[in-house]
């Protein structure tokens, strides 16, 4: 049975969000860092493939299992905290374990040892992050308190896009490691995995939840058990797909995140190649200033615009609207990357912003409020199952981001040694047109969501009177 509150203290919000922080800081450091395993360890583009795709395939596995198990815990301490702690601190020893690369061990080498415990890291992920995600959905049952939340821990999250862009340069520039990024990675990891291990076990410490030892609605939780449940695990989490609203949430965030994604990669290519002429040295700051100022933006124009929005007209309408402004960006991109002027691109990114920004912050919200229609579908909270699989669909994105990313440098017959004109204009093509699609698909899927507030309060009412009757 639901054991939420309406008013959640701003601390408690606070707490999740440094959660938050972790959780897009170790992805977002990753992206930048991952650059070394081609530029300066020599992994040939297959390697590095299967490096990014490899890890969501057992995402598609363990983060199931880990919602079917958080929503099933007995313990003093709540269904989640626990693995928030120890799934925190898998991350960061792992984080800094698989970076500890050397040039003289070979490619085969690293590139096992590498793999190996990038799995390890990615089992540390899934411990932390489904039951982390599952803690934000039931902090409250109130409609609007929800997008407060996920407002808040967005809000902190985004930082980590604001820093992590200056991860490149700093890795690149002789005067922080003179002998080159793949000694650097090497420290830079470890000043990255301490303090966002830190932050990843403030919600396992500071928010409160109640004891789950008496639960006698619980499946037990052992590994036999969940041996001869793994079927009936896979079967009932991938049935939130028969949920209607639930099934749009997670397709328009696939379309709308993963459009975005495969395009992300190019920003540094135009700008080297379109606006710079190929030289890289000239460009400076600037591919890390795309990255940066638009995740500013994000924290300080579109989550607070957003979320009061929400509360104005609906989670709905605002999705609709925020995704429309997107469009405006991805078109001007097209008309700002002016070659010499890069100073110019940065009038887009307001309305970019948008995307990505309002995306999380209305999706998370929306998804609390699904978590009560399956409730009252199936009499069993299952945040952590639903959360899991809704995140399983934007990492397995992210994966099949990279290889549509790859095809679509071929299809422009992109070479890094001989770069054309006619391969950067299909870049820009794509870059503007991709995005612009997934949004537009997104907007046709969430027409036909109709969780409103009405319909939510109502849900919520009969979930309160079954709970009184039991």
């Amino acid at each position: 049975m639901s054991t939420f509150i309406n008013k959640v203290p701003f601390g408690q919000k606070v707490a999740f969000g440094f959660g938050m922080l972790a959780n897009q800081m170790f992805p977002a450091a990753l992206g930048v860092f991952i650059i070394v395993l081609v530029q300066d360890l020599r992994f040939a583009p297959l390697l590095w493939g299967v490096i990014q795709f490899a890890p969501r395939l057992f995402d598609a596995i363990t983060d199931p299992i880990m919602g079917f198990i958080s929503d099933n815990t007995r313990s003093k301490w709540g269904r989640r905290r626990a693995y928030v702690f120890v799934g925190g601190i898998i991350m960061g020893l792992a984080y800094v374990t698989m970076w500890q690369l050397f040039k003289e061990n070979g490619t085969t080498f690293n590139f096992w040892y590498f793999f190996l415990w990038s799995l390890v890291f990615y089992l540390g992920l899934t411990i932390f992050s489904v039951p982390y995600v599952a803690i934000g959905y039931e902090m409250s049952d109130d409609f609007h308190e929800r997008t407060q939340i996920m407002a808040i821990a967005q809000w902190i999250g985004q930082w980590a896009w604001v820093i992590a862009p200056w991860f490149w340069v700093i890795l690149y520039d002789p005067n922080w490691f003179p002998k080159g990024a793949d000694y650097g990675v090497r420290e830079l990891s470890v000043w990255v995995a301490i303090p966002c291990t830190i932050f990843a076990l403030i919600p396992a410490l500071f928010i409160k939840s109640k004891s789950t030892s008496d639960r006698e609605d619980f499946v037990p939780i052992s590994l036999r058990s969940i041996i001869s449940s793994i079927s009936e695990i896979f079967k009932s989490a991938f049935a939130a797909f028969k949920i209607p609203e639930f099934k749009r949430i997670a397709v328009a965030t696939f379309l709308v995140f993963n459009s975005f994604n495969v395009i992300a990669a190019f920003t540094p290519l135009i700008i080297w190649h379109h606006m710079f002429n190929s030289d890289q040295a000239a460009a400076g700051i600037w591919p890390s200033m795309h990255g940066s100022v638009g995740a500013l933006c994000t924290t300080f124009l579109v989550i607070p615009l957003v979320t009061f929005m929400a509360k104005r007209i609906g989670k709905k309408k605002t999705f609709m609207i925020s995704q429309s402004i997107s469009i405006i960006g991805y078109i001007l991109f097209w008309f700002l990357f002016i070659e010499g002027k890069p100073h110019l691109f940065l009038y887009a990114l307001p309305f970019h912003s948008f995307g990505i920004g309002g995306l999380f912050t209305i999706m998370m919200s929306m998804t609390a409020d699904v978590c009560d229609l399956d409730e009252l579908q199936t009499g069993k909270r299952r945040e952590g199952v639903l959360g899991a699989v809704y995140w399983w669909m934007v990492k397995v994105g992210y994966g099949f981001s990279a290889l549509l990313g790859g095809t679509i440098l071929w299809i422009v017959g992109f070479e890094a040694e001989a770069v054309t004109t006619s391969s950067v204009t299909g870049i820009r093509s794509f870059y503007s047109c991709l995005p612009i699609l997934g949004v537009l698909g997104a907007l046709w899927v969430m027409k036909g969501y109709n969780l409103t507030e009405e319909r939510a309060n109502e849900v919520r009412k009969e979930l309160k009177e079954r709970k009184l009757k039991s």
